[in-house]
């Protein structure tokens, strides 16, 4: 049986999982990234997943026909070659070439965020569609975009940063790209906690409920608490436009909201949904259907063992 080996790198985390051909995860493994370490570091111990992840799949190592790999920052998908990734303090890595001594099989690699859509579109919300528009919405807004089936990262890799799209001319507020007015600015996590403190200010949400977190502003939402509710109306409207103008040039049949912000549920979907279709041309509505991501944390390791087969079927 043939079996794909998925590596998603995270800057706390690296999670492996062995994926068979349908998307199904057949075992998985968790260990700190310690990025610190370096980046041979990181390769040798994906290696020893391997071995683990095999074993507990009980699969023959013969049987894993390739490795994929998502990773967040600035890539060359063909070469594997890390320009720059943030979140690991790694710059000028030729990771590709490290993994591939390490395991001695075929190695592609992807930017996070479109293996995290390419993952949701083949086994996960978008399973069935090939035309796939996925936002991730936690921290900041990310994206993936899924075009015939297979991720689009564009000529250097920047496709699909929707949270990056200019906005808000009006009231702009500085994104940490250091521009003005960006999507994220209004759509993320972080813009709920603002917008949820600048109310709780006003005296407009309890003084004694601490906003931490956009948990905290979910919890008073679900309590029909006007002003959170309010919040999260805003910020879903957000992201609802920001998604039009997407669609308008991609016409995915398929949006999928994931990240954190996506814990708001069905409420917030809904939300979403309203917006978009408000500020969508119509044919684009009626061929687009609004989703929350299925596949949780396993979506950047199933997307990861799809690049994978992909990569080989393109060999």
């Amino acid at each position: 049986m043939d079996t794909w080996f998925g590596v998603d790198i995270g800057g706390t985390a690296v999670k492996t999982a062995i994926v068979a051909n349908d998307g199904t995860i057949l075992s998985r493994s968790t260990f700190d990234t310690l990025a610190e370490q370096g980046a041979t570091d990181v390769a040798v111990r994906i290696k020893a997943a391997l071995a683990q992840c095999v074993e507990e799949a009980s699969v023959a190592v013969v049987d894993v026909r390739g490795v994929g790999v998502g990773i967040a920052g600035f890539l060359d998908d063909e070469t594997g070659f890390i320009f720059k990734s943030p979140n690991l303090g790694w710059t000028d890595v030729a990771f590709k070439a490290l993994l591939t001594e390490q395991l001695d099989r075929p190695v592609a690699i992807g930017n996070d965020a479109n293996v995290a859509a390419l993952g949701e579109a083949y086994a996960g919300a978008g399973q069935g569609s090939d035309n796939v528009l996925m936002a991730t919405v936690g921290t900041g807004v990310g994206g993936g975009i899924v075009i015939g089936g297979r991720a689009v990262s564009g000529v250097n890799g920047m496709a699909g940063e929707i949270g990056h799209l200019l906005v808000d001319r009006v009231h702009p507020l500085l994104c940490g790209c250091g521009r003005y007015g960006c999507l994220e600015t209004r759509a993320s996590a972080t813009a709920i906690i603002r917008a949820a403190r600048e109310r709780q200010a006003a005296g407009e949400l309890p003084a004694n409920r601490e906003v931490r977190g956009a948990a905290d502003v979910f919890l008073l939402a679900e309590t029909k608490h006007a002003a959170a509710e309010a919040v999260l109306e805003d910020a879903a409207d957000w992201l609802g436009y920001g998604l039009s103008l997407c669609a308008t040039v991609l016409n995915p049949e398929v949006i999928v909201i994931g990240g954190g912000v996506s814990k708001a549920g069905e409420p917030y979907r809904k939300a979403v949904a309203r917006a978009f279709a408000s500020y969508a041309l119509a044919r684009t509505v009626d061929g687009t259907t609004v989703r929350l991501a299925q596949l949780g944390n396993d979506a950047g390791t199933v997307g990861a063992a799809r690049l994978a087969q992909l990569n080989s079927q393109h060999a």
